[in-house]
């Protein structure tokens, strides 16, 4: 499905409906909000099919007017919108058929929604073994995030899991005011990302397991990121506490959540093992406790996963992070794109001894 084609894509779904998923950059322009859509519903089952159109079809004309006042009166009458509903049907349908008697050439998506959850679900499938990643491992706390975000500022290609899922991966990885996403939000983002990317560059991703908080990893873009070439992050450990208290800083402002989150590690460490870790936050002992937490829970966890995972991780080069600024991550950028670069200079060269 190509979206670009159009000047605009409009879901003339429920607002509720838009909220759990939608193509991404489609404008929420409801021809029947959640209460009317209802409405309808009940008259359609328990009165008749009729009364629920009458009802039904002045409410469309009622809020398309409303959109084609708001949101569609500035534009040229060039304008090409793409308009969607649930199936492609009676939502769509009525408000293009207004925008083309208005004089907009507008198009409906053939099987609506329902349709691009499917194409979604199938390009996920594939969309990954066409790219290639370069994995960016290290412990907790080692600054694979601010790496990335440096990579990025000096333009490489950066997929950016970890914010697609408004979660930093760990116990302690919600973030704060930021639910996650739906499922289906998070595959439709992490679809668009991938069909971004130009195949020819390599793309910069963390290492993640299966579960990124509650979203699932679709399974063929973790098989692609285990197969991989690695980068591996060398963070000595006063650095990774002073990231980790930047990262975590709103749980050393709330006790409670901090300790609703500890106590979900009982059944792994123990309840005198929790208890202590909860003495030393309660005490403001936090580079303490951060790294007693980095050193008893995550760093093991990491050992059993890491290796065991991704494959090239034992021949992945290493990148050194002494100071938590962004001039060190800056560095480090510079020094993971001359590595890459290096890499890839010696494959042509292979190749080139190769043919003759």
């Amino acid at each position: 499905m190509n979206f670009k084609d159009f000047d605009a894509v409009i879901d003339a779904r429920t607002p509720a409906e838009y909220a759990l998923d939608h193509i991404p950059g489609a404008v929420s322009a409801p021809v029947l909000d959640d209460a009317e859509r209802a409405q309808v519903g009940t008259l359609y089952k328990q009165v008749s099919p009729f009364e629920a159109k009458k009802v039904g079809g002045a409410l469309v004309a009622k809020n398309v007017a409303r959109h084609v006042e708001a949101l569609f009166g500035g534009k040229e009458k060039s304008w090409r919108p793409l308009i969607y509903c649930w199936r492609g049907g009676k939502r769509s349908g009525a408000m293009a058929h207004i925008l083309r008697e208005i004089g907009w050439d507008a198009h409906t998506l053939e099987g609506g929604y329902r349709a691009y959850r499917r194409w979604v679900v199938e390009r996920l499938a594939t969309a990954p073994e066409e790219l290639e990643f370069i994995v960016v491992h290290g412990p907790t706390g080692s600054g694979k995030s601010r790496l990335l975000a440096a990579l990025e500022r000096a333009g490489s290609q950066v997929l950016d899991l970890e914010g697609l899922a408004a979660h930093r991966g760990s116990v302690l990885g919600a973030l704060p005011h930021a639910p996650q996403p739906t499922q289906k939000w998070f595959e439709s983002q992490l679809l668009a990302a991938l069909q971004d990317f130009d195949a020819s560059r390599p793309v910069y991703v963390e290492a993640e397991s299966k579960k990124i908080g509650e979203i699932q990893v679709p399974e063929a873009l973790m098989a692609r990121m285990r197969a991989s070439r690695c980068l591996a992050l060398d963070t000595d450990l006063a650095t990774r506490v002073t990231l980790l208290l930047e990262e975590y800083r709103h749980f050393l402002e709330d006790r409670a959540a901090l300790d609703a989150q500890l106590d979900c590690l009982v059944a792994l460490h123990g309840r005198n093992r929790i208890d202590e870790w909860k003495s030393l936050a309660a005490a403001g002992r936090w580079r303490e406790f951060v790294e007693r937490l980095l050193l008893q829970h995550y760093d093991p966890a990491y050992q059993r996963s890491s290796t065991r995972n991704y494959a090239r991780l034992a021949q992945a080069p290493a990148l050194e992070i002494r100071a938590a600024d962004d001039a060190a991550f800056a560095r480090a950028a510079a020094d993971a794109a001359s590595a890459q670069a290096g890499e890839h200079a010696d494959v042509l060269h292979g190749a080139t001894a190769e043919r003759r």
